[in-house]
C-alpha cells in the first residue's frame, strides 16, 4: 500500500565539508524578520499550487526522499529566474535506485549532494554545498535569503504523518529511527516552512532545534556573478573548494 515514507539517513560527517558561517563576511545584512521564497517563484510560474510544481516524486512508494528534496531544489532555483524545471517522477525514482544501487534503502544526504556537485541533475548544475549549523537560527535565516533555500535533514517526532495529514504545524515530539529530508523555503519568527510530500509543512522553531540534525546551503552557479550574494564571500569558497580537491 502507497502510504508517506521517510529514508533518510543518518548524518554521515565529513571534516572536509565547508561550512557557511566561515565564508559571511561584516557586509552580510541579518536576515528579514520573515522572508518567503515561494512567493517570487509562485508569480514567476503562474501558479501557487504546490502539488504541481513540488509533487510527491515517488515518496509515497520509495523512501526516496533525499532525491525529492534535490528535485523541489531545483524548481525553486529555476522558478526564482523564470524557468518551469520539474525533474519527472521516473527520473526522481531513477536517480535514487541508482545511487542505493537498486534497493530501496534510503539514502545519506551528503552522498546525494557529493553526487549533484559532481554531476547534471534536472538540468542543474552546482558550484557546492556548504553546511549550516542547524543552531544557528541567523545562519539558518541568512542561507534561506542568500541561496533561495535549505536542504536539511532532521530525525522523525511521533505524529509527523498524523500532523501533516491534518494539516498541523510539526511541533517537537519523540523522536523515532526514521530520517526525513526536505526543502526549506520559507519562515518568520515562530516557523519554518519545508516542501515534502507534495505539499508546504510549517513546523516551529522548536521543532527545528529538536528533530533537525543536519542542513545545507546550497550554492549555485549564479553565485560566481558580482554582488550575486551580498556578504558572502564566494572567491574565498572558490579557494576553499581547491583545497579541498587537491
Amino acid at each position: 500500500m502507497p502510504g508517506l515514507r521517510f529514508g533518510k539517513h543518518p548524518p554521515r560527517r565529513d571534516y572536509r565539508t565547508l561550512r557557511f558561517g566561515d565564508y559571511l563576511t561584516p557586509a552580510a545584512p541579518p536576515p528579514p524578520a520573515a522572508h518567503d521564497v515561494l512567493g517570487p517563484v509562485f508569480a514567476n510560474l503562474g501558479t501557487s499550487d504546490p502539488s504541481t510544481l513540488f509533487p510527491m516524486d515517488g515518496n509515497d512508494r520509495y523512501g526516496d526522499c533525499t532525491i525529492a528534496a534535490v528535485a523541489h531544489a531545483s524548481t525553486v532555483y529555476h522558478g526564482l529566474v523564470k524557468k518551469k524545471q520539474i525533474m519527472a517522477r521516473t527520473d526522481v525514482v531513477r536517480l535514487y535506485l541508482q545511487l542505493t544501487g537498486g534497493v530501496d534503502s534510503g539514502l545519506v544526504e551528503l552522498d546525494v549532494l557529493n553526487y549533484w556537485r559532481k554531476h547534471v541533475v534536472s538540468g542543474d548544475e552546482i558550484l557546492a554545498y556548504v553546511s549550516v549549523d542547524p543552531k544557528q537560527h541567523t545562519h539558518v535565516k541568512q542561507a534561506i535569503t542568500l541561496f533561495g533555500g535549505v536542504y536539511l535533514g532532521f530525525q522523525v517526532q511521533e505524529n509527523c504523518i498524523g500532523d501533516f495529514d491534518a494539516g498541523r504545524t510539526w511541533t517537537p515530539g519523540e523522536l523515532t529511527l526514521d530520517g526525513h529530508a526536505v526543502h526549506a523555503v520559507a519562515y518568520d519568527r515562530s516557523t519554518v516552512t519545508v516542501l515534502t510530500w507534495g505539499r508546504t509543512q510549517r513546523a516551529t522553531w522548536g521543532w527545528w532545534d529538536e528533530c533537525v540534525d543536519e542542513a545545507y546551503a546550497i550554492i549555485p552557479p549564479e553565485a560566481k556573478k558580482p554582488d550575486y550574494t551580498p556578504g558572502f564571500s564566494f572567491a574565498e569558497l572558490q579557494a576553499d573548494l581547491q583545497v579541498v580537491a587537491g
